[in-house]
């Protein structure tokens, strides 16, 4: 195995290094010799979104990086699918007020929307995420608190909250009344994992949302009878709208009445599994019990009184256990989304993400920042630059020109520990794909016959060489791009610009159409349409450009868009040449 010291001498500058030789460190130290556990937790309260992915991608990384040294690691993902139903989500297809009713039932008991082919609502939200968590290729053993309460994993533990209820409550309630009042119904959610964190999505960021509720659920029973850290689910409407009127802690016999429905029952907790630890003592509850080393948490928990601070102290005075290491981590923006396809404002998913881009570039955004940075995830024009950005990363691997950190973050996202992930075999560049199959609207051969023509002396020769990354250009295209700004090109000639022309107009384009068959290519053609303007001015097709010679060569583009596309701009001009084809820009530029 590789020595924590060897490690840090070769990637001093790479945060996923850095943390794994931490979390190495302390479980050497907490568990010697057992397998090191990482861990995350997703809430299947709605669509999942991208900045939930980074509650799993931060300890994902950490755990491949520990077993790309020989450990055995385990990355625990919690299913937070026992949690109660809050609300009725905006904008899911197949949900109406009617699911309303459902309000304070576990969400495994909460009918999928119709139409779904899964049993309940959270299996429904978990498969498109479990889907993502495949592609991207995230290991991961997944655990449904929903089957760990009701097969009684818990009891011992539950058992031993409610003896020490009154030592809890005093834990809770040296935050009670120094909470801020301006973030009230603000704690309670871990960062991206419980179901009141509903994320909104504007330019800036994804930002916590609380449901109503959460300090109830929280803080836990209050009512006459005391102070109780669990809330059972009713027997009758399945709801957790349920008070604790007594209990016995020899017995173990628990008294409770449903305000939803008036149902009361007398039961021995000691034999029953409809219930569950309320959320601040739930989550260090699992710490203890699974023995977890490394889990981050949202920035919404640097402030006191939130769930990661109480539930430090909780873990330690009443489980005796040990909080995890873990950053805080900064929101995930979105950069423009033309057709919102989530839930409540049109949150987007991993799964509307790896639409458009393949799980390397989607693995690298979330590598290649530390933890505390806010990034965005480009679903505008800024997608093509960044793959530009990312072809460029690329080919300084391959020259030996990649300094030492973006190197490791380019060989976490390409793979993990298990192999690397599918790429494309040619990876031809993103924005010309996009400009290709926007113009030929998806037609294959066109497709190929354009491809093909962009290196002729290393022709493509079958669009599944350029997959999948032109499959994502065209779900890019169709799917975010609106419709006014979509290319179409002209079918018929514009007669009466070309008859406006001047001479030195009508020379430009007899020059281009001259020059297209001796430089049909995408270097070529490129190499035609800058030089026009300067072969004009009497420059050698090569001259260096003037800012005179800059507002020359813009005007000219200006024009052939206006000819070929009725607009003053589009795709890059040689890409839209080769699309059209040349006989068909001879008739529309008036050969």
């Amino acid at each position: 195995m590789q020595t924590v010291a060897q490690s840090q001498s070769s990637t001093e500058a790479d945060w996923v290094s850095r943390f794994a030789d931490e979390v190495i460190a302390e479980s050497e130290r907490r568990a010697p010799g057992k397998p090191v556990v990482v861990a995350s937790g997703l809430s299947p309260s709605g669509p999942i979104h991208l900045g939930n992915l980074r509650e799993v991608m931060t300890p994902h990384l950490v755990a491949d990086e520990i077993r790309r040294r020989g450990y055995t690691v385990r990355h625990l993902i919690s299913w937070d699918d026992y949690d109660r139903y809050r609300k009725v989500p905006n904008g899911v297809p197949g949900v109406d007020e009617s699911w309303a009713e459902h309000i304070g039932k576990p969400l495994t008991s909460v009918p999928a929307p119709a139409g779904s082919a899964y049993p309940n609502w959270a299996e429904h939200f978990k498969a498109a995420m479990t889907a993502s968590l495949d592609e991207l290729g995230v290991e991961y053993d997944g655990i449904s608190q929903t089957e760990q309460y009701t097969a009684g994993a818990y009891r011992e533990q539950i058992l031993h909250a409610m003896k020490h209820r009154a030592d809890i409550d005093a834990v809770l309630d040296r935050y009670r009344t120094k909470k801020d009042p301006a973030e009230a119904g603000a704690k309670g959610a871990k960062g991206g994992k419980k179901p009141q964190q509903q994320k909104k999505v504007d330019e800036a960021e994804l930002e916590a949302e609380a449901g109503s509720g959460a300090a109830s659920e929280d803080d836990g029973s209050g009512g006459s009878a005391g102070y109780f850290p669990y809330k059972p689910y009713c027997g009758n409407c399945e709801k957790d709208l349920t008070t604790v009127t007594s209990y016995d802690d020899d017995s173990t016999e628990l008294n409770y009445t449903c305000t939803a429905c008036g149902f009361a029952e007398t039961v021995r907790l000691s034999e029953f599994n409809r219930g569950k630890l309320v959320w601040k003592v739930d989550w260090p509850m699992r710490w203890a019990y699974e023995g977890v080393i490394f889990e981050p948490s949202g920035v919404d928990h640097s402030s006191p009184g939130s769930s990661f601070v109480v539930g430090g102290q909780i873990v330690r005075e009443i489980f005796d256990g040990v909080q995890p290491i873990g950053p805080m981590y900064a929101f995930v923006g979105i950069s423009g989304m033309a057709k919102m396809s989530s839930s409540k404002g049109g949150v987007p998913t991993p799964a509307d993400a790896l639409k458009i881009m393949e799980a390397p570039l989607l693995r690298w955004l979330y590598a290649r920042r530390r933890p505390n940075q806010s990034f965005k995830i480009a679903f505008d024009q800024e997608i093509q630059r960044l793959y530009d950005e990312w072809d460029s990363l690329t080919r300084k691997v391959a020259d030996g020109s990649v300094l030492p950190a973006d190197a490791a973050a380019y060989a976490r996202a390409i793979g993990t520990a298990a192999g690397e992930l599918p790429s494309t075999p040619r990876p031809l560049p993103y924005r010309t794909l996009a400009s290709v199959v926007d113009i030929t609207g998806g037609h294959d051969e066109q497709t190929l016959r354009i491809l093909s023509e962009l290196d002729p002396e290393n022709p493509l020769a079958s669009l599944d060489e350029a997959r999948p990354r032109l499959d994502r250009a065209e779900n890019w295209i169709t799917t975010q791009v609106p419709a006014d700004a979509r290319t179409i090109v002209r079918a018929e000639p514009d007669k009466e610009l070309l008859g406006s022309l001047d001479e030195q107009g009508r020379e430009s384009l007899r020059l281009l159409l001259e020059g297209l068959d001796t430089h049909w290519s995408l270097d070529g053609l490129t190499t035609l349409v800058y030089g026009v303007p300067k072969v004009l001015e009497g420059l050698e097709p090569d001259a260096k450009p003037t800012p005179e010679l800059k507002v020359a060569q813009r005007a000219f583009f200006a024009l052939l868009y206006r000819l070929l596309v009725s607009r003053e701009t589009g795709p890059r001009l040689p890409t839209l040449l080769l699309a059209v084809g040349a006989d068909r820009v001879r008739r529309l530029l008036g050969a």
